[in-house]
């Protein structure tokens, strides 16, 4: 019997925000959050999401694909699920040549970035803000 694939879980990271897309072998269906990706809102998260499937050329019509996303805002959401497809899409295919072409257009498609937002500290209202003296 041959290794059929059955699924694959690729998981995407950005601010707060987390993705986890299930890869599957179909016809290039793509749902976010049960949502289809052509109706997806608002438009410049979809354009956002849309990128390494621009970059992947027909590839990604031979899958569908499944994102579960919560945490943080609509941009963080939109950077998460792009990272979970471009990542997931480089290990369904096992495919060096889309992994560099992926790194060449945005690095932050397979690494993610570290930045977080900084703690706050007492003596303020934020990370570094300070309340003002009133006397002098």
């Amino acid at each position: 019997m041959p290794a059929r694939k059955l699924a694959l879980i690729a998981t995407g990271k950005r601010k707060t925000a987390i993705a986890r897309a299930v890869i599957r072998p179909g016809n290039g269906n793509i749902r976010i959050n049960n949502i289809p990706l052509e109706v997806y809102q608002p438009e410049i998260a979809k354009w956002k999401i849309m990128e390494p499937l621009m970059l992947a050329g027909d590839l990604w019509k031979q899958v569908d694909i499944d994102v579960n996303v919560k945490g943080g805002g609509f941009m963080g959401q939109a950077e998460a699920v792009r990272m979970s497809i471009a990542r997931g899409l480089v290990t369904w295919f096992k495919s060096s040549k889309l992994k560099k072409l992926f790194i060449s257009y945005d690095r932050s498609m397979i690494a993610g970035d570290p930045r977080r937002k900084e703690m706050k500290k007492f003596g303020g209202p934020g990370a570094r803000r300070r309340r003002q003296k009133s006397y002098r």
